[in-house]
């Protein structure tokens, strides 16, 4: 996969007009759509579940990304790969068995990511690195759009950059969290590959036009 990839983020869509904003994104340089879903306890907020994957699986042309921020995920992995995701990200603070959970979701032919929260260091994924497909960072605690961003991601981002080429990973580096036009160039220079941006992009007055600057 080709790196400086963006993945808007849905979680910032216009629920009233879903498919709009999806065949959006469609034509424009948007690389992955990025699902956030929350479920009230692993985050204190709630966005959706399957009835909206369905809307966006029935509409999206593009590569879908799953964040599951929920308490046992491993329950739900399967339907959410028969719901269209494309790549499912489990937190590794939400998986008791975590190799187990990502080989699941490869054996089921998604990709499978690990997501780590802000204060979550970056050598706990050592043993797990050479198995997954990406590393996300969080750059804002989960849970809410819209928050700022976290200055100590570079220096994650360089940690993980060091692991993954130790241990020969493939795994891409995805960002997630405050992304935008003043960061997005920096954070590619970092090492990052996937920057997910959901309020720079759906509260831009020209989104498709915000999305090719993202990638500059």
């Amino acid at each position: 996969m080709k790196t400086k990839l963006i993945a808007p983020s849905l979680l910032s869509a216009d629920f009233g007009n879903l498919q709009k904003d999806i065949e959006m994104l469609n034509n424009s340089q948007a690389d992955w759509l990025h699902v956030d879903v929350m479920d009230g306890r692993f985050v204190p907020n709630i966005s959706f579940g399957f009835p909206v994957m369905k809307t966006i699986q029935q509409y999206a042309k593009k590569f879908v990304d799953v964040h599951l921020m929920i308490v046992e995920p491993e329950k739900y992995v399967e339907e959410f790969i028969n719901h269209g995701a494309d790549l499912v990200s489990v937190h590794y603070e939400a998986c008791t068995h975590l190799h187990r959970t990502i080989h699941h979701i490869q054996s089921l032919g998604a990709k499978a990511g690990v997501v780590l929260n802000p204060s979550t260091p970056v050598l706990m994924l050592e043993d797990i690195i050479a198995d997954v497909d990406l590393v996300l960072l969080m750059s804002v605690n989960p849970g809410f759009g819209g928050q700022k961003f976290i200055e100590n991601t570079y220096k994650k981002i360089a940690e993980t950059k060091d692991l993954i080429l130790s241990n020969n990973s493939t795994a891409l580096i995805q960002i997630d969290g405050g992304v935008n036009l003043d960061n997005a160039s920096k954070l590619f220079e970092a090492g990052a590959d996937v920057l997910v941006a959901g309020n720079a992009v759906f509260s831009a007055e020209n989104p498709e036009k915000t999305i090719e600057l993202l990638k500059v």
